[in-house]
Formats: C-alpha cells, sequence, structure tokens
C-alpha cells in the first residue's frame, strides 16, 4: 500500500487503520520499520521473507520521499515478487523523489491512499463536519465557521481542538460555544476585525482591532484576514448572473458563499476595488514598507469600513 501526500494526520491515521484491519483479520502481526532515507541493502528482502513459523507481518516503509538508492532497488525488486503473508506500506510525503516506485506501484494497481494537504477553508469545513460526524456530535454551520477560523491553520490543532469540544460539551456545538474555547486566538481575531470591517461597523472594527494590537497579535495576519474576507467578496461578485457555479467550483464552503452574497448587498464593484487597493497597501506596510504597521492596519480597517457603509 502507498500511503502518499504531505497531510501527516491523514496519512497516520491510514497506516494506523492498516494495522487495524490487518490484526482483525490475521490475529496477531509481527509489525516491522524500515527508515527510506538510511536504508541498508538487503533489510527489506529479510524483513519480507517467509517466517519460519508462518507469522503475518506489516513492514513500515518511512521517508519514502528521501529514499536512497538501495531502498529504490531493493523495493521495485520487491514488487516483481510481492509476498502474500506480507503487508508492505510505503509513506511518501510527496516530491519527486522514488516517482519510479511510485509509477510502478500505481500501474500494478496496489492500493493507495492520497493524504494531501487540506489549505481550503471549505475542505477544513468538511473536515470539521466529518471528525463530529465520527464522535456522533454535530456543530451548526455558524459553529464550524467559527472553529475552522479559530484553530483552522493546522489540521492537527483542529482534530484536537474538535476532541476537546466533544468531550467536553453537550448538544449542538454552536458559534458561542467555541468562543469560549478558542475566542482569544490570533485567526478568530483577525476574522471578528474582518467581519465588522466588510459589514461597515467601524467603531466595532476598530475596537476589536485595538484590543488585538493591545495583547500582542501581530498587523501581518490582521491584514491577512482583511484580505482574506475579501478575496471571497470578489470571488462571489464575479459569479454574479452565471449559471452552473458550486461553491466547491469557488473553492469555498456553502456557507461563505451565503454570507458574502449577504454582504455583497452593501458593496458596489468600485467601491469592492478601493477597499482592495487598500488593504493591499497596507499588506506592503505591514512587511516592511511602514515604520508603523499597527497604523497601516487601522488606516486599513477604517478604508474598509467606509467603503462597505459608501463613505
Amino acid at each position: 500500500m502507498l500511503v502518499s501526500g504531505p497531510e501527516e494526520l491523514l496519512a497516520e491515521r491510514a497506516v494506523a487503520l492498516v494495522l487495524e484491519q490487518a490484526r482483525e483479520k490475521l490475529g496477531e502481526v509481527e509489525v516491522s520499520e524500515i527508515d527510506a532515507s538510511g536504508y541498508e541493502a538487503g533489510a527489506l528482502e529479510v524483513l519480507a521473507s517467509p517466517s519460519l513459523f508462518g507469522e503475518p507481518r506489516v513492514v513500515l516503509a518511512s521517508k519514502v520521499e528521501a529514499c536512497n538508492d538501495a531502498f529504490l532497488a531493493d523495493a521495485l525488486a520487491y514488487l516483481e515478487h510481492v509476498e502474500e503473508d506480507v503487508v508492505l506500506v510505503l509513506r511518501h510525503g510527496g516530491g519527486v523523489r522514488g516517482k519510479k516506485l511510485l509509477d510502478a506501484i500505481k500501474a500494478a494497481k496496489h492500493p493507495l491512499v492520497s493524504c494531501e494537504a487540506i489549505k481550503k477553508d471549505s475542505e477544513k469545513t468538511a473536515f470539521v463536519t466529518d471528525e463530529l460526524r465520527r464522535a456522533g456530535r454535530r456543530a451548526d454551520a455558524a459553529g464550524v465557521r467559527a472553529l475552522v477560523e479559530a484553530v483552522g491553520s493546522d489540521l492537527r490543532e483542529l482534530a484536537s481542538a474538535v476532541a476537546q469540544l466533544v468531550a467536553d460539551t453537550r448538544g449542538t456545538i454552536g458559534a458561542h460555544v467555541v468562543e469560549q474555547y478558542y475566542g482569544g486566538r490570533i485567526e478568530a481575531t483577525g476574522f471578528r476585525v474582518a467581519d465588522a470591517a466588510v459589514e461597515g461597523k467601524v467603531g466595532e472594527a476598530i475596537a476589536l482591532l485595538r484590543h488585538a494590537l493591545s495583547t500582542g497579535v501581530d498587523p501581518v495576519p490582521l491584514v491577512a484576514a482583511l484580505a482574506a474576507k475579501l478575496r471571497t467578496l470578489a470571488k462571489v461578485a464575479a459569479m454574479r448572473g452565471r449559471s452552473g457555479i458550486s461553491a466547491g467550483d469557488l473553492g469555498l464552503a456553502p456557507w461563505q458563499v451565503e454570507r458574502a452574497q449577504r454582504d455583497l448587498r452593501r458593496w458596489t464593484p468600485e467601491r469592492l476595488a478601493a477597499a482592495i487597493d487598500a488593504v493591499a497597501q497596507a499588506d506592503a506596510e505591514v512587511k516592511g514598507q511602514s515604520r508603523d504597521p499597527q497604523f497601516a492596519v487601522e488606516r486599513a480597517v477604517l478604508r474598509v469600513a467606509a467603503a462597505a457603509s459608501g463613505e
């Protein structure tokens, strides 16, 4: 089996599932591990050779993306004579190293588990929803959104956050519950500022911004949150009047599209363009073109809020 892709959490779960299924089907299994980056020639043949007592075995080969020539040669040779009582799992984190081996595995139609990086908010939303479903719980759309915004930069942290909420709360998980646990996270602070600015709530946006800055939040992620919010508005605005375009086509979750459609009622194309220009300027300033990045982000928030309210 090939477990391929950079998302470590998904890869770990895939390998754990293989071990679980092997034990369920075969009983006790002997598990061996190989580091493909420091592999010694002949080791795979020894581990995969017929056992004296006929015990089924699982061989886990890690770091195949950094494998040496000896591993590559032995693994290709093994594919020509696969042992029936051995499960060989190859973990490849991505890149071109070992491509000949990967192509050979795919051509032979051995099982493949893809663990591609989860980066889009729509993918993170689906991940959270699935984690909750597996735990027998659910969250409303606002709760899922709040959790993704608060913890969504890392999949492992996101899974841990879901597990904590499942363990510590009861009933449907809403945004207020997420706020109690994760309201202080940088991502949530930035998106709250962006939400208020895009809705034209200048007083609320500035109050949130100054609170964030006073508690040590860096201006860079605050500007990034503003930019992300405006990009979503621009994507949805560009699709107006076009049929057959889904949220997935835009790389967004359905609730993001619905929220953007509501927000766009107060925006004209000209004001949206002006807001995007203001945030682009702030982005350059907070990354080194200004001596006062806090002033730069505050000015951007004011300009976005003004554009939203038509001032």
